[in-house]
């Protein structure tokens, strides 16, 4: 009985406690766990209520991408979805938005979140920020952004997961490499160095478990 009345409490919209500027976790998922790595990954996910994503295809988009990583010995050991209730300036990212976000949103990291949309410009569909891209953001550091109607999502969501564990904004030409300028359905590998780079910084930075 304690746990449907808890339940209920979550279901209720903010307007009922009166603060119409909340922000707060409504509802937590967790999605099945991948074991099979010598690097164990544990991502924050998450979508909005009244957005444009689902948890349902954040979910799946997670698994495939975290799918691509496993050549590298990289396994989601655990991921929570988080249903987040905020106002709806907040679906849509924009850096100084969706700093304020995180300065009043607890979120352990690596973090992705599903957005409707982003105003930043130039208008990436997906977008990481690690350590070295963070300094004049650092609200933002180890999260990646993922608008909806991302091309290409779960190579687009991979490789911006590899950009965050990586630390680096580097990209590669080589023919079928997940890290092209420009995500395609066909390009998912990495090379031998790509993933050396990614277990180590993302080990270093706490982004990473050994298992």
């Amino acid at each position: 009985m304690a746990g449907l009345l808890l339940i209920a409490i979550l279901s209720l919209p903010s307007a009922a406690f009166g603060q119409d500027d909340e922000i707060r976790v409504v509802e937590r998922r967790e999605l099945p766990a991948r074991h099979t790595g010598s690097r164990a990954l544990r991502l924050s996910l998450h979508v909005f209520r009244g957005g444009r994503w689902s948890p349902e295809e954040a979910e799946a988009a997670v698994l495939e991408a975290a799918g691509l990583l496993r050549q590298c010995g990289v396994a989601l050991s655990r991921a929570e979805l988080r249903v987040v209730q905020a106002p709806g300036r907040f679906r849509v990212y924009f850096t100084p938005v969706s700093r304020e976000l995180l300065a009043r949103l607890p979120a352990p990291r690596p973090a992705v979140f599903f957005v409707d949309d982003t105003r930043n410009d130039p208008a990436f569909d997906a977008e990481a920020i690690g350590r070295e891209n963070a300094a004049g953001r650092p609200e933002l550091a180890d999260t990646v952004w993922v608008a909806h109607g991302a091309r290409d999502l779960p190579q687009a969501l991979a490789h911006e997961l590899v950009h965050l564990l990586s630390d680096s904004g580097s990209h590669s030409e080589a023919p079928g490499n997940l890290m092209r300028a420009e995500t395609s359905p066909g390009a998912t590998r990495l090379t031998p160095a790509q993933c050396e780079r990614l277990r180590a910084r993302g080990q270093a930075n706490g982004l990473l478990g050994v298992n």
